[in-house]
């Protein structure tokens, strides 16, 4: 039986945060009993983003922020700005990184490599859109068994 769950994320500041701990402990239950299936993670935000990465060194989370600012730099004359000076950056961001996961499940668990994690991709300074409202990142997880 499909199982499916919405929850928010914590609130985090702009950068690479690895939430993988949360992402099990929000979807125990529904992991629970699956022998073999998939799991998708979807944010529901334009601003922020999930991706699949190191997740032993912190360096590595540092490393893709800064990748990404030189990437896509606040100074570009950006038109879309409603949201202040990060709105198109987090936004372009966002697309680049994806706002999905999709991860395999073997015997219960998230199948991932031994030095793989799942992270939120936050681009916004404040954390969360429109001038820093709300309590962190809602996500949608969905298990097909």
């Amino acid at each position: 039986m499909p199982w499916q769950k919405t929850f928010t994320l914590p609130q985090n500041g702009k950068g690479m945060h690895l939430v993988t701990d949360v992402v099990v402990r929000e979807c125990a239950e529904g992991l629970r009993g699956v022998e073999t299936g998939i799991f998708m993670l979807h944010c529901m935000h334009t601003s922020a983003g999930l991706t699949v990465n190191e997740n032993a060194d912190p360096d590595v989370r540092t490393d893709m922020d800064m990748a990404m600012d030189r990437i896509v730099p606040e100074s570009f004359p950006w038109d879309h700005t409603d949201e202040g000076p990060d709105d198109s950056v987090s936004h372009l961001k966002s697309s680049l990184i994806g706002n999905s996961v999709t991860l395999p499940i073997s015997r219960g668990k998230l199948v991932l490599g031994t030095w793989q994690g799942i992270y939120l991709a936050e681009f916004r300074k404040s954390g969360a859109g429109w001038g820093g409202r709300g309590s962190g990142r809602k996500v949608v997880a969905t298990i097909l068994p």
